[in-house]
């Protein structure tokens, strides 16, 4: 599931085969994307830049438009030189960046909208890179002082909040909280300060963990890549709890919970001796 991290690999390959060179062809399934294109063609133009906002990416345009795209759970960009096979059907395709070298293909992607530089400052789902915990511009003590802001809902729930944390998602929801040894139900109103600081400072390592450089995404995007947090080269010891549930906790052998939290219904993982409430109780799972 795309989160920060997959969003981030995925700019900076569109970055390296798109930034600077000369757009030779643009098509979308989408009627909105067509008539920006029909109005001011993108042949011609150079890509600017491409950037990863959170679980946005954004490819800017030499003549002003932005292109935003949101893959929520199915969506995904592969990069292909010219006569190269796709690794997926066509009927899926729905957004083409081309140039001489490379071709960028948006498949199954399910929000796409074009953006001048007016629209985007308006649209409130694109979150600013102050948000981004992979962002330079990350500040991490105005994040501190969203997440406190929550002080009745539970921490695993606020980690989701995009306007508060831009990147996170649900498997690295539940992998910050046992790293940090926070109960993902524990309401945010009994944490204080340093533990909130500690949840955020564990959000930049981990997801920035996942975006270093290695020889498997220098172009293309379509290749696997196994996400990890637990800095093991064991693939099936990648994770502390995401997906184990009923498996033994990696520090303490107490078996792995599993339950279905929040207004989204969005699984979290944990362990209950690691992270037991602070006030003693309960959660079933």
């Amino acid at each position: 599931m795309p989160e920060g991290d997959t969003i981030y690999r995925t700019a900076r390959a569109l970055g390296r085969a798109l930034v600077g060179k000369p757009i030779t062809g643009f098509r979308s399934t989408y009627p909105l994307l067509t008539r920006f294109n029909e109005d001011t063609p993108l042949a011609g133009q150079l890509v600017q830049g491409v950037e990863s906002r959170g679980k946005w990416l954004l490819i800017h345009f030499s003549g002003g438009g932005t292109l935003a795209t949101h893959m929520l759970m199915s969506g995904s960009w592969h990069i292909y030189r010219p006569g190269e096979r796709w690794q997926q059907p066509r009927t899926n395709m729905r957004i083409v960046v081309e140039n001489s070298d490379y071709i960028a293909v948006g498949f199954s992607v399910p929000v796409a909208r074009m953006h001048t530089a007016q629209s985007m400052a308006r649209d409130r789902r694109i979150p600013p890179s102050q948000l981004d915990v992979l962002s330079g511009d990350f500040d991490a003590p105005s994040a501190v002082c969203r997440v406190l802001a929550h002080g009745k809902e539970e921490i695993a729930d606020v980690l989701l909040h995009q306007e508060v944390l831009a990147g996170v998602g649900n498997v690295f929801k539940s992998e910050i909280c046992f790293v940090t040894g926070v109960n993902p139900f524990c309401p945010v109103a009994v944490l204080d300060q340093a533990q909130v600081a500690a949840l955020i400072a564990a959000a930049q390592k981990l997801v920035g963990a996942n975006v270093l450089e290695d020889s498997g995404d220098a172009i293309v995007t379509y290749r696997g890549r196994r996400r990890r947090t637990t800095q093991q080269s064991d693939p099936q010891a990648s994770l502390w709890v995401y997906g184990r549930a009923g498996e033994p906790c990696r520090r303490c052998d107490e078996p792995i919970r599993r339950l279905i939290q929040g207004p989204d219904a969005r699984v979290t993982f944990w362990c209950r001796r690691c992270q037991s409430m602070p006030d003693g109780s309960e959660v079933d799972g």
